[in-house]
């Protein structure tokens, strides 16, 4: 049984005049991240392995959830494949990870995540907002063989508040 934990970066800011990989979440973001957070920790929800993209805002938001979920800030793994928006380069990142990890969190980017959820779970989302975190498990021991998962939860910060 593999268990896929997806969750889009945080409400980021356009206002400073710097590269898109460079923006920082906004207020608004930062507190999402908390949130979600909380609930994932009081759900008993945790990862063996966390990815984030190397996208400053991804980065941001994968810091703070981890905050709340006892993970080893050591062990988070930042890679710059997941600074992607299409859904193709996103699962194949995920289907690349090693079989000795059954828990998987991923930090990323739409529209790449939420094609991803729809694809690969059992529940369709017009639209994972922004720190959005949808869980889905699959009946399979490779991560290479992963599809036709079943979605168990999702967690969007406006249906938390």
């Amino acid at each position: 049984m593999k268990r896929l934990i997806l969750i889009r970066h945080g409400k980021s800011s356009w206002e400073l005049n710097v590269r898109d990989h460079d923006r920082v979440l906004l207020e608004r973001g930062i507190n999402d991240a908390h949130l979600i957070g909380k609930h994932l920790d009081t759900t008993v929800i945790s990862a063996q392995q966390i990815w984030s993209s190397t996208a400053a805002r991804a980065l941001q938001t994968a810091l703070i959830v981890s905050e709340y979920l006892d993970y080893n800030l050591l062990s988070l793994k930042l890679k710059r494949e997941l600074y992607t928006f299409d859904c193709n380069e996103l699962m194949s990142q995920i289907k690349s990870c090693t079989n000795d990890i059954d828990t998987l969190m991923v930090f990323s980017h739409n529209h790449g995540l939420t094609d991803a959820v729809n694809i690969l779970g059992s529940h369709y989302f017009d639209n994972v907002p922004t720190t959005g975190a949808v869980i889905i498990e699959f009946n399979t021991s490779q991560w290479s063989k992963i599809n036709n998962g079943q979605t168990i939860a999702h967690f969007f910060p406006k249906n938390l508040k």
